[in-house]
């Protein structure tokens, strides 16, 4: 993890890259993409923002 802070601005649009721990022959995100769209939904309800765009790969994932 960085030790810097990013400036905080209104309206701002964010690049992000999650990574699974193991990520060699790890299929999780595919195999339950029902949880992970019931996820993102759910967190959307309670803290609205906006997907610009979002790339889901078998062991990661890209989002705008």
């Amino acid at each position: 993890m960085t030790d810097y802070r990013r400036i905080y601005a209104p309206g701002s649009t964010w690049f992000f890259t999650v990574n699974l721990a193991e990520r060699r022959h790890n299929y999780l995100l595919v195999e339950n993409i029902d949880l992970l769209r019931a996820a993102f939904r759910y967190v959307k309800e309670r803290k609205p923002y906006r997907i610009n765009a979002v790339v889901i790969m078998p062991d990661h994932l890209h989002c705008i």
